[in-house]
């Protein structure tokens, strides 16, 4: 990590970088952003981020431009996406995270999002790392399937180097030998990241696993972990879905998970302030 000038603690005071977004402050406060895979029409995108917004969620996510893996898959709406996600925010009052893929388009993206996805396939892509560093708007870097801790803060350097100092890290599952999930979600990497860089991180549990069983508890655990958000998949009708129906998680359920993680939340910031229960007594209770 030696040769990490700007996205390690080393040399600094300490100080753990604070990136705000409308009223939403990633680094300080546990944000929930939620939302489509993909925009697939302004009636499911509007749906969608009513439902979390009511939820509680901080953040709107939702895909304009989809890299996918067969080039014959749903690639997004482009500039019509963006005009709905637009559509929403001034609905719900979310500020929105979208992804954008190519250089060429990062200005006018920039005109639509609050933060700029950088998603795993494109996170050693160079030149767009160096052109979302020449805007100020905030990059949520997703972590390349393959790449190791080193390399991953190695394209957030990138950024930030160009002089844009709002990077949001994004854990979202590395391919391993493992197959009965989707990918290999790395929970150690949160407090890995913590131990040595001073940039706010995320946790894709959607990504992350692929199946919807599991989503809630690894949601819980990267709480647990220390991430500083997490960044879910919702679907008003997860059926309908063109992008990963598998892991889309109905609106109901989404409410479910928000209740968990507040109630989660109270009871670390009890054990943190010292009140840990002893064996013979009652368990606190949250209301």
């Amino acid at each position: 990590m030696e040769k990490l000038r700007l996205a390690t603690c080393n040399g600094g005071e300490g100080k753990r970088t604070v990136i705000p977004v409308g009223d939403v402050r990633i680094g300080e406060d546990f944000v929930v952003i939620a939302g489509p895979c993909s925009v697939e029409s302004e009636a499911q995108t509007l749906r969608t981020a009513t439902a979390v917004k009511a939820a509680g969620a901080h953040m709107l996510r939702g895909g304009a431009f989809k890299p996918r893996t067969s080039p014959y898959d749903f690639q997004g709406l482009g500039l019509q996406g963006l005009k709905i996600l637009e559509k929403a925010k001034r609905l719900t009052g979310l500020p929105v995270v979208t992804e954008v893929t190519d250089p060429r388009d990062v200005s006018w993206v920039c005109e639509y999002a609050d933060v700029l996805q950088i998603g795993t396939r494109n996170m050693q892509n160079y030149s767009l790392l160096k052109e979302t560093g020449k805007v100020r708007t905030p990059v949520l870097l997703k972590r390349g399937m393959y790449s190791t801790l080193k390399e991953w803060l190695h394209c957030a350097e990138y950024i930030l180097a160009e002089g844009n100092p709002n990077v949001i890290l994004c854990e979202r599952g590395i391919r391993t030998f493992e197959t009965h999930n989707r990918n290999t979600l790395d929970l150690g990497i949160v407090p890995s990241v913590k131990e040595i860089s001073h940039l706010p991180i995320v946790v894709d549990p959607s990504h992350g696993t692929g199946r919807l069983s599991i989503i809630e508890p690894m949601c819980l655990a990267a709480l647990a972990a220390g991430a500083d958000g997490i960044l879910i998949e919702v679907h008003c009708n997860p059926q309908e879905a063109l992008c990963d129906r598998d892991q889309a998680m109905p609106p109901d359920m989404f409410q479910s998970l928000m209740e968990k993680l507040f109630h989660l939340q109270r009871a670390m910031t009890q054990v943190e302030r010292g009140h840990i229960p002893s064996s013979r007594e009652a368990p606190v209770a949250i209301h």
